[in-house]
């Protein structure tokens, strides 16, 4: 970490980042992950993740926006196909699932949205929850009643980076600090 505690350092498959930190409430500064536009680090992450994954899982669930490229490159390399909940309706879904986040580290609820054709790939299979960081467990929360909401089995929680006190068994590459 720098001395100005405004950027601190990662290194994932040998990939190192600099990563920014950002203020976040009264919290304190936080370091800010981004996969989205990093293909060299999302890369390095998803094949490092490949170990974390529970043996038997047959569906990857993820949320948009920064897990998806993640999520897609464990994909590709697992052969594991993924659904992908969002965080806002899109016009086209049919039937689709609603589940309020309970809380969100930077202080912005939110609603995700299942739609019910995705749901239905979730029914009787067993379901492995993928993010890039998991901070207070809320996100991971929400993807974990969809799970029980289509009729899947959860097998367990991968993230890159866990960065906070969720209660979850999350198995994460890295542990991040709560707070700089």
């Amino acid at each position: 970490m720098l001395p100005d505690m405004e950027h601190l350092t990662i290194t994932v498959g040998g990939v190192v980042r600099e990563l920014p930190t950002i203020p976040v409430g009264n919290v304190g500064r936080v370091p800010l992950v981004e996969f989205i536009g990093d293909s060299e680090l999302t890369n390095a992450a998803a094949q490092e993740m490949l170990a974390l994954i529970p043996a038997g899982t047959e569906i990857l669930l993820t949320v948009v926006t920064n897990a998806l490229p993640l999520t897609h490159e464990i994909s590709d390399r697992s052969g594991i196909p993924y659904v992908v909940a969002r965080k806002k309706r899109r016009t086209y879904m049919q039937d689709p699932l609603i589940q309020q986040v309970p809380t969100l580290t930077l202080g912005v609820g939110e609603t995700l949205w299942l739609d019910g054709p995705h749901a239905a790939r979730l029914r009787g299979k067993r379901v492995t929850i993928v993010q890039d960081v998991v901070s207070s467990g809320g996100t991971a929360q929400a993807l974990t009643r969809f799970v029980e909401r289509s009729g899947g089995t959860l097998l367990g929680y991968v993230a890159a980076f866990n960065q906070g006190s969720a209660a979850l068994p999350v198995r994460a590459l890295q542990t991040l600090p709560q707070h700089l």
